[in-house]
């Protein structure tokens, strides 16, 4: 509680850097770049470990877009889908079994816990469904849905393209950063005394299952809501 971020400016520029969410991410991109290496090097007729798992993530994913819009148009989107779902779930996982704190600075947490990182993300998604919007479909006719059925919805179709960013971003901010939140608030009252620990342990212990379930259906969310926005600008049918 009330720990500070550890920003930092870069070289006398002015501009300004959150090590921690720079230390996080970079963490993240690594264990699911270590996962797909993994999972990959020796491929196997009959799948067993880690490339079990692999093939039911794109299995899991593959599901998703085919929900969404015909293979088709959605099949190009499965490497996303699926670095998507991995990378947001190992983020909302990494700041659950503990944070690291030195002096008065956070830097250990979940990186999806700070909303500039999900507003990012969610930045980057909808910016790629637009492009891929005008890639697929052409200039005039991606620029012809935000007329139709009726012109005058147009002021409220760019205001539905902001309002879809913040809450894209903002749920999975919200639903991580109370999770930690939590936590924080048990493990304070665990290390108050004895009976602070008799006490904080139970709930501590079902709050942490509680979270990875969280974590793990705002990766399913955010993923799917992904494939939602992009089917809504790449299919015809929308």
């Amino acid at each position: 509680m009330n720990h500070e971020a550890p920003i930092r400016e870069f070289m006398n520029t002015g501009i300004h850097f959150n090590l921690a969410n720079v230390l996080m991410m970079t963490i993240a991109s690594l264990i699911v770049f270590i996962i797909a290496v993994a999972a990959t090097r020796k491929l196997a007729m009959k799948p067993t470990g880690i490339q079990n798992f692999i093939e039911w993530v794109m299995d899991f994913v593959k599901n998703i877009i085919n929900s969404n819009m015909d293979w088709r148009t959605g099949g190009q989107f499965l490497m996303l889908g699926m670095t998507l779902i991995l990378y947001v779930f190992v983020s909302n996982m990494l700041g659950l079994p503990f944070s690291i704190v030195i002096g008065h600075e956070l830097w250990w947490k979940s990186p999806t816990s700070d909303p500039a990182i999900t507003l990012t993300l969610a930045v980057m998604v909808m910016g790629l469904t637009h492009y891929y919007g005008i890639k697929m479909r052409g200039m005039k006719n991606y620029a012809k849905t935000y007329v139709q059925p009726m012109g005058f919805l147009f002021p409220l179709k760019i205001i539905e393209e902001f309002a879809n960013t913040l809450t894209l971003g903002l749920r999975l901010y919200g639903n991580i950063y109370a999770g930690e939140l939590l936590l924080t608030l048990l493990a304070g009252l665990g290390t108050s005394g004895a009976v602070g620990a008799a006490t904080a342990a139970l709930p501590m212990l079902a709050w942490e299952g509680f979270s990875i379930f969280v974590g793990s259906i705002q990766a399913f969310i955010f993923t799917m809501l992904t494939m939602v926005y992009l089917s809504h600008k790449v299919s015809d049918d929308h």
